[in-house]
């Protein structure tokens, strides 16, 4: 079988390829949850399993936990907000800031999902517990990109 073009084109469309296996694990997260007759989109999942686990936190906070810019974050938020499944709250220390936390209707629904989420790790575990280990690979990549940006490691080949 012949390779498409961007299977070929190996390293220069990895985040393609990153994006592409993202999208397909989402898509068949969304059927999951819904096999369980859970109404969930997983685009929410950071946000809600971060609320979860951390309590109230600042949307800069939250932000930066989840590792998203903050218009993104903040469109997730305004979306979970509708959802009512977050509300937010000025600092009363802070007015500037935005808190936000989980409504009872978030944590019922998060409570649904545990079960869900040993079955999502089952499933993940077989198909990224390779001789490569996908996870392991991953935490490798992240934590050389936080050494030295990809940005820096393209402009020193640039000036060669």
């Amino acid at each position: 079988m012949e390779q498409n073009v961007i299977d070929a084109s190996g390293l220069l469309a990895i985040s393609t390829r990153l994006q592409r296996l993202s999208d397909q694990i989402r898509r068949d997260g969304l059927l999951i949850y819904k096999a369980f007759g859970i109404d969930f989109q997983p685009k929410w999942f950071p946000v809600l399993y971060t609320l979860y686990k951390k309590s109230t936190m600042s949307v800069v906070s939250l932000s930066d936990e989840i590792g998203y810019a903050h218009p993104s974050t903040i469109s997730l938020l305004k979306e979970l907000e509708k959802e009512k499944l977050i509300r937010s709250k000025k600092d009363k220390i802070d007015t500037r800031k935005r808190l936000v936390e989980l409504t009872e209707k978030g944590k019922t629904l998060l409570s649904t999902m545990e079960p869900v989420w040993q079955v999502i790790i089952k499933a993940t575990e077989e198909v990224t517990n390779t001789e490569n280990n996908l996870m392991k690979a991953i935490n490798e990549v992240e934590a050389a990109l936080q050494e030295k940006s990809f940005l820096l490691r393209a402009q020193a080949y640039m000036n060669k």
